[in-house]
C-alpha cells in the first residue's frame, strides 16, 4: 500500500465552535486476529476542556463505543485514559484534558477478512469553559483488509500511550487518616520536586483540599483529606503524578491498601509541643460544641420542650434541692444519651460511606412522619385527652418517683429529637470537626453539645437563689399547659409541609391517616384511664387498650412504605422562591470562571434556622434589591432529601449540616462564609466587602 493512502484512517470531522472530533485508527488496514487501536480524537479550542474517567467535583466522563461490521466484526473495549491535568476553580477541582487529545481503545477484529471492515462509532463528551456543553457524534470509517501499516494518526496513539500512567514500582498504602505512602528505591528529595494524587473514583477524597507532600529517602507521603466514599472499596485506586526538578511529570497507577491505624508510622516532628497544640485544638472544638448546645436552647425547635420542663421545675419549686437536682440530672442524662446515640448512628453511617450530617434523620420521610405523630400525641396529652404518665414523659411535672425521673430522661430525648432541625452558631464547625476527627473525639463533641443543651435546666434546678425566684404553682399552670399544645400542633403542620416537599401528596395522606389513628389511640387510652380511676369494668379497660394498641400498630405499618417512594423535587420547589435558582456545582464553577458574584444558600425544609434566616434576611427587600443591583446570582441548594453534591459541597467547606451561606465576590477571589444566624445587615455587609 503506497504511503499516500495512510491518511485514510480518519473519519469525517464533527466540528463545532468549541472543538472538532473524529474517529481515528493507528493503521491504514486491518487483519483479523490482530489488535486494532481506535480512538476519539478531540481538537479543543483554547479555553475549553473535557474530562477524565473521574471528572472531579464537576463534569462527566466521555464515552466511546466502536463496533465493526462487514469483512470483520468486533467491539472496542474500555478507553485507555491518558493522565489528565487538574483544573481548580474556586472550591471545585476537575480532572480534564485541554488542546489536542486522543481517547484510545482497542478493538479485536474477528472473521474471515473477506472484504472491507466498516467501523461505526458513537461518542458522547462534555466540553466546558465558562459554560458546559454536552456533545455527541456518530462516526463511520472503512478500512480495507491487508497487511496493516502505520497511519498518519499513529503518532497520536504513541503520544497517548506515553501519557498513560504506568504501574507504580513503589509499594503503596493508605492510612485511616488519609495519608498515602509510597516506599521504594528512587524516592528522594532530589528526584521528586512535587507530587499529587488523582483518585480513580468520585467521592473518595476531598479533591480540592491541599495534599501536603513529604519526601524522605525511599519514602513519599501525601496527606489526603478523606471524603464520604473513602473506605467503600478495599483499596484506594488512582494516579500519583511525580514531578522532577526539570518539570517533567510521570503518572504512576497505584492501588493502595488500607493500613491499620497502628501501622501508621510517626513522623520525626511528632513531639510534645505538637501534642500540646493538638490538645488545644481539641479543647477549642469541645468549647464550640458546648457553646452550640447552649445556644440551641434559644432556637425555636426546642423552646416548647424547655417551657414544659420549666413548668415541671415550677411544680417542684417547694421540693428540696436533692429532688430538683435528681430530676434535672435525669433530664441531662436523657439529653446527653440522645446526643451519644445520634453521634453513634451518624459516625456509623459515615463509616459505611453515607453522607450523614447534622439533622440527617429528617431527610427520611418515615422519621419526619414518626416525629409528627409523636408530637401530635404530646399535644393531645397537654390538652388532657389522655395522661401520658411520668413513666413516658414528664411534660407537665407530677409526683416525684423513680418513674418520674425516667420521664425526665425521656423528655431530654424528646428535646434532642425536636432540636435537630435547628443549627445554632458554633455547631456547624463543631460537628464538622467531630466528623473529621477520631471516633473518640467525635463522641466527646456530641457529649459536649448535649451538656450545653442541658446546662440551663441543671443550673436553674441546682442554684438555690434561682429556684426561689420561680413562680409559685397554681391553676395557671394547667391553662399554660393546654396553651402549649398549640405551638406543638403548629410544629406538626410544619412537618406535614416538609413531608409534602419530600414525597408529595401520597405521603401526606399516609401521615394524615396516621394522625387519625394516633388520635383514636389517645382517646381510647384516655377512656381506659378514666374507667380505671372510677373502678370501671376491667374487660372494657382491656378492650380500649387493645384497640388503642392495634391503631398504633396500623399507623406504624405505614412507615416503611414512605421511604420507598422517590423524592418529588423539593429542591426545585424551594429554589423557586426569592429569585433563587437550584444549586449546581457545574454551574457555580462556570459562573466563577466568568467572575460573576454568587451567593450560595444551603438549606432544607426541615431546618427551622434556615427558614427563619430566609424570611428575616434573604427575602427582605434590601437584600433582594442588593442582589439585583449587584447582579448577584442567588443559588439555593436544598438538602431536604439526600443530595450527594450538596453533601460534598458542605464537606469541602468544613460543614456537616445546614444552614450554610457563602458569598463568592466578583472576580476570582475566595468565598466568604457567613454566620448561621443571619440579619439583613450581615448579608449587605458581605455583599459590600
Amino acid at each position: 500500500m503506497p504511503p499516500a493512502h495512510a491518511g485514510a484512517a480518519e473519519s469525517a470531522a464533527l466540528t463545532t465552535p468549541r472543538d472538532s472530533a473524529t474517529l481515528v485508527t493507528d493503521t491504514d488496514r486491518y487483519r483479523p486476529g490482530m489488535p486494532l487501536h481506535v480512538g476519539l480524537h478531540l481538537r479543543l479550542q483554547p479555553g475549553w476542556h473535557t474530562y477524565w474517567l473521574n471528572p472531579g467535583d464537576a463534569g462527566e466522563a466521555p464515552t466511546l463505543d466502536v463496533a465493526a461490521e462487514g469483512g470483520a466484526t468486533g467491539r472496542s473495549g474500555a478507553i485507555a485514559w491518558p493522565t489528565p491535568r487538574r483544573i481548580s476553580d474556586g472550591p471545585l477541582m476537575s480532572y480534564a484534558y485541554i488542546g489536542d487529545v486522543l481517547l484510545p481503545a482497542v478493538l479485536q477484529p474477528a472473521g474471515a477478512g473477506d472484504g472491507p471492515m466498516v467501523l461505526r462509532a458513537t461518542a458522547e463528551w462534555l466540553v466546558c469553559a465558562s459554560v458546559c456543553v454536552p456533545e455527541k457524534g456518530s462516526f463511520t470509517l472503512t478500512l480495507p483488509v491487508g497487511d496493516p501499516a502505520p497511519s498518519d494518526q499513529a503518532p497520536l496513539f504513541a503520544r497517548a500511550a506515553a501519557a498513560r500512567p504506568v504501574p507504580s514500582p513503589f509499594a503503596a498504602t493508605i492510612a485511616p487518616d488519609g495519608v498515602l505512602t509510597l516506599t521504594g528505591q528512587g524516592l528522594t528529595p532530589d528526584a521528586v520536586r512535587d507530587a499529587w494524587f488523582l483518585p480513580q473514583t468520585e467521592g473518595a477524597i476531598d479533591q480540592d483540599a491541599a495534599q501536603a507532600l513529604s519526601v524522605q529517602e525511599g519514602r513519599l507521603t501525601l496527606a489526603l483529606k478523606p471524603a464520604d466514599s473513602f473506605r467503600k472499596a478495599p483499596t484506594l485506586d488512582g494516579i500519583v503524578v511525580l514531578k522532577d526538578p526539570a518539570g517533567e511529570e510521570r503518572g504512576l497507577a497505584v492501588s493502595a491498601g488500607f493500613a491499620p491505624a497502628a501501622a501508621v508510622s510517626p513522623t520525626v516532628s511528632s513531639t510534645a509541643p505538637a501534642d500540646t497544640a493538638a490538645g488545644q485544638g481539641t479543647a477549642h472544638i469541645l468549647l464550640l460544641a458546648f457553646a452550640g448546645g447552649l445556644i440551641l436552647n434559644l432556637m425555636p425547635c426546642v423552646f416548647p420542650v424547655l417551657v414544659m420542663k420549666a413548668m415541671a421545675l415550677t411544680r417542684l419549686a417547694g421540693s428540696g434541692a436533692s429532688v430538683r437536682l435528681a430530676g434535672a440530672g435525669s433530664y441531662a442524662a436523657g439529653v446527653i444519651g440522645a446526643f451519644v446515640l445520634l453521634g453513634g448512628v451518624t459516625l456509623t453511617l459515615r463509616a459505611a460511606g453515607a453522607a450523614a450530617g447534622w439533622g440527617f434523620q429528617f431527610q427520611s420521610a418515615a422519621f419526619v412522619t414518626a416525629v409528627c405523630w409523636l408530637l401530635f400525641a404530646v399535644a393531645l396529652n397537654l390538652l388532657g385527652v389522655f395522661g401520658m404518665g411520668n413513666a413516658v414523659a414528664a411534660l407537665g411535672g407530677g409526683p416525684v418517683s423513680r418513674a418520674g425521673y425516667l420521664g425526665d430522661a425521656m423528655t431530654g430525648l424528646l428535646a434532642v429529637l425536636v432540636a435537630t432541625p435547628c443549627t445554632a452558631p458554633f455547631m456547624g464547625v463543631a460537628v464538622a470537626g467531630a466528623l473529621a476527627a477520631s471516633p473518640v473525639l467525635a463522641m466527646a463533641v456530641f457529649v459536649a453539645m448535649g451538656a450545653g443543651l442541658a446546662a440551663p435546666y441543671v443550673l436553674l434546678a441546682g442554684v438555690p437563689g434561682l429556684a426561689r425566684h420561680l413562680p409559685r404553682p397554681g391553676a395557671w399552670m394547667d391553662v399554660l399547659r393546654q396553651a402549649l399544645a398549640f405551638p406543638v400542633l403548629g410544629t406538626c403542620v410544619w412537618l406535614a409541609w416538609v413531608l409534602a416537599l419530600q414525597q408529595g401528596a401520597g405521603a401526606v395522606a399516609a401521615l394524615g391517616s396516621g394522625l387519625v389513628l394516633v388520635g383514636l389511640a389517645a382517646w381510647l387510652t384516655g377512656l381506659a384511664q378514666g374507667m380505671t380511676m372510677r373502678d370501671g369494668p376491667a374487660r372494657r379497660v382491656r378492650l380500649c387498650r387493645a384497640v388503642a394498641l392495634a391503631a398504633l400498630a396500623v399507623a406504624l405499618a405505614l412507615l416503611p412504605g414512605l421511604n420507598r417512594a422517590g423524592p418529588v423535587g423539593a429542591a426545585q420547589g424551594l429554589a423557586g422562591t426569592d429569585g433563587a435558582e437550584p444549586f449546581s456545582a457545574a454551574h457555580l464553577a462556570a459562573l466563577r470562571a466568568q467572575g460573576r458574584p454568587v451567593f450560595v444558600d444551603m438549606t432544607a425544609a426541615w431546618c427551622i434556622s434556615c427558614l427563619v434566616n430566609e424570611r428575616v434576611a434573604l427575602s427582605s427587600t434590601p437584600v433582594q434589591d442588593a442582589f439585583r443591583t449587584r447582579q448577584v446570582v442567588y443559588m439555593k441548594g436544598d438538602w431536604t432529601n439526600r443530595d450527594t453534591a450538596i453533601g460534598a459541597f458542605l464537606q469541602a467547606h468544613g460543614r456537616a449540616g445546614v444552614p450554610f451561606y457563602i458569598y463568592f465576590p466578583p472576580g476570582h477571589g475566595p468565598g466568604r462564609a457567613l454566620p448561621q444566624i443571619l440579619t439583613t445587615g450581615l448579608v449587605l455587609d458581605a455583599l459590600k466587602s
